[in-house]
């Protein structure tokens, strides 16, 4: 059952980043939704026994809540294909839409930065292949400034009221 919606502007393919990727079967436009994230609602006490079951597949919405697949039969219906990229062309609005940064050309991989949407102390490296790879992407890539200014208005909402909370503290 398909949890998640992927525009029909979209499929999904084999990804030089990282096993699956969603690719632009089509020319996107700026800001045009690409995927929305569905899924359950759960927080992080239940995220913590799922990804050992079901592997990274959620998106974190809020400090401790996450969407995403609960059991196995559920999860490639809520998957995104989304791959890490330190040079990404798509974006959050709001909280679960991702749309499009930039005009995508057809055939372009789509992928976010994590620093968009993970608060977390998870480390791990990258091998993304963007020229400003970081090379080590963390759960606290968000609070870097550079990257707050490089995705403001794409980065999600509950990430964007800390920033601000924090610009104001």
């Amino acid at each position: 059952m398909r949890m998640s919606y992927l525009s029909p502007k979209t499929e999904v393919g084999l990804s030089p980043i990282h096993g699956r990727g969603l690719f632009a079967k089509t020319a996107i436009g700026k800001d045009e939704i690409v995927a929305i994230k569905g899924g359950h609602v759960f927080d992080r006490a239940a995220l913590s026994s799922l990804v050992l079951t079901l592997g990274p597949s959620e998106v974190q919405i809020a400090d401790d809540l996450f969407i995403g697949p609960v059991d196995p039969g559920d999860r490639e219906g809520a998957m995104l294909f989304t791959n890490h990229s330190c040079d990404p062309n798509i974006g959050i609005a709001g909280q679960i839409v991702f749309v499009a940064m930039r005009e995508i050309a057809l055939g372009e991989e789509l992928t976010h930065d994590w620093a968009m949407t993970d608060d977390d102390e998870a480390s791990i490296g990258c091998h993304c292949g963007a020229a400003n790879c970081r090379k080590t992407i963390t759960g606290k890539d968000w609070t870097k400034p550079e990257l707050q200014e490089r995705y403001r208005g794409y980065m999600s909402w509950y990430l964007e009221r800390k920033i601000r909370k924090a610009a104001h503290a």
